[in-house]
């Protein structure tokens, strides 16, 4: 039977400015280890410290632009465009001019196993 999830859970973010995560599915909001699907809204300037995940994420950008660094390349993911992140992978993610994107990790996303650097 499908299950109405009603509204997200508003969780702190890190990085250098407040950036709202609203997580809809996750081990927060619904209690779901397997997969966490979170709306960001981030502002221009915001970054957070690059992060060696155990999860794969799959970012898709609503509005403005993410930057997504890696030991290998930066990219710049635009409105209408997505972007995968392997797990074990370096990744950084920064929004310069301010995003709206939702991001979906396989498994939840987990502070015990993000990984980021110091």
């Amino acid at each position: 039977m499908p299950k109405l999830i009603e509204k997200p859970t508003v969780i702190e973010a890190a990085g250098t400015k407040p950036k709202r995560i609203e997580e809809f599915v996750g081990r927060v909001n619904t209690g779901t280890p397997g997969v966490s699907v979170a709306r960001m809204v981030s502002p221009a300037g915001w970054e957070e410290p690059g992060q060696t995940p155990e999860f794969d994420e799959y970012t898709v950008v609503l509005a403005g632009w993410l930057r997504v660094e890696s030991r290998g390349s930066v990219l710049e993911v635009r409105a209408g465009q997505a972007v995968h992140t392997e797990a074990g992978e370096w990744v950084r993610y920064s929004t310069p001019e301010g995003a709206e994107y939702v991001a979906v990790c396989l498994p939840a996303f987990s502070l015990l196993t993000v990984h980021r650097d110091a």
